[in-house]
C-alpha cells in the first residue's frame, strides 16, 4: 500500500516519521517516502498558507473534546492563581478582625497578601528550569503538592506570621504554575487556534477569582471564617494532581527528549490523519535543529542574542504592564477600595466585588473569541484606551468622594471599577500571557516563560505591597492617576514594540525577530549562527 504525499506541503524529515506512520497506523513496512519534499513557512502545519491550500483541516475550537481536555487541566494551574489572588481579598477583612496587630499595620496586611507573590516570583523563576528539566506534566504535580501544603498551613495558622509562611508555599505553587499552563497549552494547540486556548488560562484565573468571592461569602457568617476562605484553596490543587496524572506530557517537549512515539500517540487525538502526516514530519525537522541549538542554551543568551532579547523585552513589558496598570490592585483589594469609596459594610463590599470578578470572567469569555479574530496588537490597544479611561473615572470620583455627603461619587467609583474589567479582561488579561507562550524559540521557551513570568510576579508585589501605603500617603485619587499615566506608557509601548502573532506557528514567530535584529536578508540565519552579535 503506498500512500500519496502532497508534494507542496511536506517537510524534509526523518526516518522515524515514516516508520512510525507504518507502525502507528498501518502495521505495514510499504510506506514509502516521497522524494523532494522542500520546507517553505508557507506550508507550515498551521500557517495561514498551509490552511489556505488545505481549509478542511482547520480546527475550530470546540472540534477537538481531547484538546479541550488538556486545556481545563492545565488551566486548573490559572484557577490556583485567581483564586489566591481573589480570596484573600476578603479573607483579610476578616483576617484583621482576629489579629489586631494586623488591624493596625497596613504594612503587615500588605504582607499577608504579597507573600504570595514573593513565593511567585521564586515559583516562576524556577518553573522555566522545572519545565525544561523534567517536562510540563511533572513541573503541575509539583506546583500541585506545594500548593496543597500552602493552604492547609494557612487554614491552621495560629499567628499572622505562620498565616505569611503558608502564603509564601501558596505563592511557591502558583509561580511554577503561571509558567507552566500557557506552555503546556500552547505546544498542545493547532496554531490556529492557539491564542483562544491560552487565552483559557486567563478564563481560569478569572473564573477563579469569581469563585473566591463566592466561597467568601459563602463562609461570611460560619466560625473561622478566613481559614475556610483559605483552606478551600487545596482543592482544585488536588483536583488538578489527581487528573493531571492521567494526562500526557506536551508532545513538543516529547519530541525534544527523543520519546517520539509517545509525542505521536499525543499527536494522533489532536490532529486527523492528513495533517498529522505533515505535522509530525514538521516536528521532526523543526525540533532536531532546536536540539541542537539547546546544547548552548544559557541564562545570558536572552541578553546576548539580539533577536531573543528583543522578544523578551516585548515578552517582560507587557507582563510588566499587566501589572502596573493596576488589575491586581483592584483584584486584591476590591473590598478594601469599595470601602474606601464608602460602602463599609464588609457583606456589602464583597458582594459588589463579586460583581467585579463576574465582569472579569466574562470579559476574559469575549477575549477568547477576540484574540485570535482580532488579532493580540490591536485588542492590546483597544484594552489600553478603556483601562485609561476607567481609571480617570476612578481617580475623580476618589478625589470629590471625601468633599461630597451625597454617595453619587462612590458609586461613580464602583462604575470606574466594572469599566475598568470590562475593558482590561478581555485584552490586557489574556494578550501578555498569549503573547509569551508563543513569541520564544523552544530551546529558550521555558527560561523566557520564567523570567517573563518573574517580572509580572515581580510587578505584582511592587504594587500589592505599596498600593494601600501609597493611597495612604498621596490619597486614592492621585493612585489612580498614576497608574492612569502607566496605562497611556503601556499603549506606545505595544505600537512601538508588539508585532502582530496571530495564526502564526511558533518558527513564523521566530522569524519575525529574526528580521528584527537582523534584516530581512538574514532572517533565515540559524537563531544562535551569529550569537556572539548583539
Amino acid at each position: 500500500m503506498r500512500i500519496p504525499f502532497p508534494q507542496e506541503n511536506l517537510f524534509l524529515g526523518s526516518n522515524f516519521f515514516y516508520k512510525a506512520l507504518r507502525f502507528r497506523f498501518f502495521g505495514s513496512e510499504n510506506l514509502e517516502k516521497p522524494a523532494g519534499m522542500t520546507l517553505t513557512l508557507e506550508s507550515m502545519p498551521g500557517s495561514s498558507g498551509y490552511l489556505d491550500m488545505y481549509p478542511e483541516r482547520k480546527i475550530s475550537y470546540f472540534k477537538n473534546p481531547y484538546v479541550l481536555g488538556l486545556t481545563f487541566v492545565a488551566g486548573i494551574g490559572g484557577l490556583l492563581f485567581g483564586y489566591d489572588t481573589g480570596v484573600i481579598s476578603g479573607a483579610l477583612l476578616y483576617i484583621k478582625d482576629d489579629f489586631e496587630v494586623v488591624r493596625e499595620s497596613y504594612f503587615l496586611q500588605e504582607t499577608i497578601v504579597s507573600m504570595a507573590l514573593v513565593g511567585a516570583i521564586i515559583g516562576a523563576t524556577t518553573g522555566g528550569w522545572l519545565n525544561d528539566s523534567y517536562g510540563r506534566k511533572k513541573a503541575t504535580l509539583i506546583s500541585d503538592i506545594i500548593f496543597a501544603v500552602g493552604a492547609v498551613v494557612m487554614a491552621a495558622a495560629p499567628d499572622p506570621y505562620v498565616l505569611i509562611l503558608g502564603r509564601l508555599l501558596v505563592g511557591l505553587g502558583v509561580g511554577v504554575a503561571s509558567v507552566t499552563a500557557p506552555v503546556y497549552i500552547a505546544e498542545a494547540s493547532p496554531s490556529e487556534i492557539r491564542g483562544g486556548l491560552v487565552s483559557t488560562n486567563v478564563l481560569m484565573i478569572t473564573g477563579g477569582q469569581f469563585i473566591s468571592y463566592l466561597v467568601n461569602l459563602a463562609f461570611t457568617e460560619v466560625p473561622g471564617t478566613w481559614r475556610w476562605m483559605l483552606g478551600a484553596s487545596g482543592v482544585p490543587a488536588i483536583i488538578q494532581f489527581i487528573l493531571m496524572i492521567f494526562l500526557p506530557e506536551s508532545p513538543r517537549w516529547l519530541f525534544m527528549k527523543n520519546d517520539k512515539s509517545k509525542a505521536i500517540s499525543v499527536l494522533s487525538k489532536i490532529y486527523d490523519f492528513a495533517r498529522l502526516e505533515d505535522e509530525i514530519d514538521y516536528l521532526t525537522a523543526q525540533v532536531e535543529e532546536e536540539r541542537q541549538k539547546r546544547a548552548n542554551v544559557r541564562y545570558l543568551d536572552v541578553f546576548r542574542i539580539k533577536e531573543i532579547r528583543l522578544a523578551f523585552v516585548v515578552g517582560a513589558g507587557l507582563q510588566a504592564f499587566q501589572q502596573f496598570t493596576g488589575i491586581n490592585t483592584v483584584m486584591y483589594y476590591s473590598p478594601t477600595i469599595v470601602q474606601m469609596a464608602g460602602f463599609e459594610n464588609n457583606q456589602l463590599a464583597l458582594l459588589l466585588s463579586l460583581i467585579v470578578a463576574a465582569m472579569n470572567a466574562a470579559g476574559t469569555i469575549l477575549g477568547i473569541y477576540l484574540i485570535d479574530h482580532f488579532g493580540r496588537r490591536k485588542l492590546a490597544l483597544s484594552s489600553l484606551s478603556g483601562v485609561f479611561v476607567s481609571l480617570v473615572i476612578l481617580s475623580v470620583s476618589f478625589f470629590f468622594e471625601s468633599s461630597s455627603s451625597s454617595g453619587i461619587y462612590g458609586w461613580l467609583a464602583i462604575l470606574g471599577l466594572a469599566l475598568y474589567i470590562a475593558f482590561f479582561s478581555p485584552g490586557m488579561g489574556p494578550v501578555p500571557w498569549t503573547v509569551n507562550s508563543e513569541i520564544y524559540p523552544e530551546s529558550y521557551r521555558g527560561i523566557c516563560g520564567g523570567m517573563s513570568a518573574t517580572v509580572n510576579w515581580i510587578s505584582n508585589l511592587i504594587v500589592a505591597q505599596s498600593f494601600l501605603s501609597v493611597a495612604d500617603a498621596v490619597g486614592t485619587g492621585p493612585t489612580f492617576l498614576i497608574l492612569a499615566v502607566v496605562a497611556v506608557v503601556a499603549f506606545v509601548f505595544v505600537i512601538v514594540l508588539l508585532p502582530e502573532t496571530q495564526g502564526l506557528t511558533f518558527e513564523e514567530v521566530e522569524n519575525i525577530w529574526k528580521e528584527r535584529a537582523r534584516g530581512r536578508e538574514q532572517g533565515t540565519q540559524s537563531l544562535l549562527e551569529e550569537g556572539d552579535e548583539s
